[in-house]
């Protein structure tokens, strides 16, 4: 059993957990992530490791609210347990040798670009964080990304926060600017990463992605995880979740992704209205 040490609501949709899980904290690393299960009759999900603390022995999560497992999850208080919080799993991000990039986030996918940047800025990288919401009453971890970063820009579809656009839109004006970037880091939903990846293709600057598919075991055993990335099948509990955002095939994975989506709405269905008939019978 894992306790919720701190628990922080970001936003209505998103929640960041500090979880006491000491022999994970003391091997975790950028990029990787955990899977955990709240309860003996729960799904397994993985998460990405946010932060970790070694000395203090925790690991911190973010999740959005979109499924019965995450509703799940955040019906947990501090002092409550996870039961199942397996890690860390996958392969750490290579980030060695980088001496200016550009890390950028979308949406829910900030929670996980900010470690990479804080990897990179701690590395002694020049870091130009670029992160992208709808509107600014969304906007998570802004104070952590800017700590984590050189310069930190903010884009919002709506243009609430007085930069509208998208985070693509960011990273071509910086280029054309003459930012020299050799890394790109882009995280958030796939078709926004291939927008990223087919901005800096003509460039040649090397794009990493993070993939984020169906994963049930976490170990490369079920091989729902698969991707096609540069015409080979890989796994992205083991081979990833990093890959080359130009050798990756978006047009199957968005398809894959799609997969189990009225099941998955139905269970989330089924699970309002079991709070809801609990409310009204409590």
């Amino acid at each position: 059993m894992f306790p919720i040490l701190k628990k922080r609501r970001l936003n209505d949709t998103m929640t960041l957990m500090e979880v006491g899980a000491p022999f994970i904290a003391k091997k975790a690393k950028a990029g990787q992530f955990i899977i955990l299960r709240v309860n003996e009759f729960g799904e397994r999900i993985p998460l990405t490791i946010a932060d970790y603390d070694r000395e203090e022995g925790t690991i911190t999560i973010i999740f959005q609210k979109v499924g019965k497992t995450t509703l799940l999850l955040d019906q947990l208080e501090e002092g409550d347990k996870i039961l199942d919080f397996i890690g860390p799993l996958g392969t750490a991000s290579h980030l060695d040798g980088y001496k200016k990039a550009a890390v950028i986030g979308g949406g829910a996918g900030c929670a996980i670009a900010y470690p990479q940047a804080k990897a990179l800025h701690e590395m002694g990288a020049h870091v130009d964080m670029i992160a992208g919401f709808r509107s600014q009453d969304i906007i998570i971890l802004e104070d952590e990304m800017r700590a984590a970063s050189n310069h930190l820009f903010l884009m919002t579809d709506d243009g609430s926060n007085g930069n509208k656009g998208f985070v693509t839109d960011a990273l071509k004006a910086q280029i054309d600017a003459g930012a020299d970037y050799d890394l790109v880091v882009a995280i958030g939903p796939l078709p926004m990463m291939r927008a990223v990846s087919n901005l800096t293709r003509p460039y040649g600057i090397k794009t990493i992605i993070s993939m984020n598919p169906i994963m049930i075991d976490g170990t490369g055993m079920c091989g729902g995880c698969r991707v096609t990335v540069g015409g080979e099948t890989k796994f992205a509990c083991v081979d990833g979740p990093d890959f080359d955002g130009h050798l990756v095939d978006f047009d199957e994975a968005i398809l894959r992704t799609r997969t189990y989506r009225e099941d998955e709405a139905r269970a989330t269905r089924e699970y309002n209205c079991h709070l809801m008939e609990g409310a009204k019978n409590g």
